[in-house]
Formats: C-alpha cells, sequence, structure tokens
C-alpha cells in the first residue's frame, strides 16, 4: 500500500473516534443538566482497620507526617 494511503486511513480513524466521543461527551453534559446522573461517593474505610500488615506501618516507613 501506499504511504500516503495508510497516512488518511488513519486520520480518517482518528476523527471518526473523535466526533463518537464528542457525541458521548455532548450526552455526558445533557445528562449532568438535566439531572439524570446520580452522584454518589464511595463508602470512607477507617484507617487500622482490615488493613493488610504491610499497609499499618506505611506513614512511618516513608517519614509521614
Amino acid at each position: 500500500m501506499n504511504r500516503n494511503v495508510v497516512i488518511v486511513i488513519v486520520l480518517v480513524v482518528l476523527v471518526l473516534l473523535t466526533a463518537v466521543q464528542a457525541i458521548q461527551l455532548s450526552s455526558l453534559k445533557t445528562s449532568i443538566s438535566t439531572g439524570k446522573v446520580n452522584v454518589g461517593s464511595a463508602p470512607v474505610q477507617s484507617s487500622g482497620g482490615n488493613l493488610p500488615s504491610n499497609l499499618n506501618d506505611l506513614p512511618s516507613m516513608v517519614g509521614g507526617c
């Protein structure tokens, strides 16, 4: 194949991917503005609970405050 043909094919694929992402971003913005998206937070785990033993001493290992 000609080198220019390969470059054109790659550019067309990139432009198509960009168009798909722009459509998805627009859809996401619309969903957020209309309130259709539920935003939640992950539960906060307390330190020292059920952490593996190698993570319990981590602040002292790195000289943490």
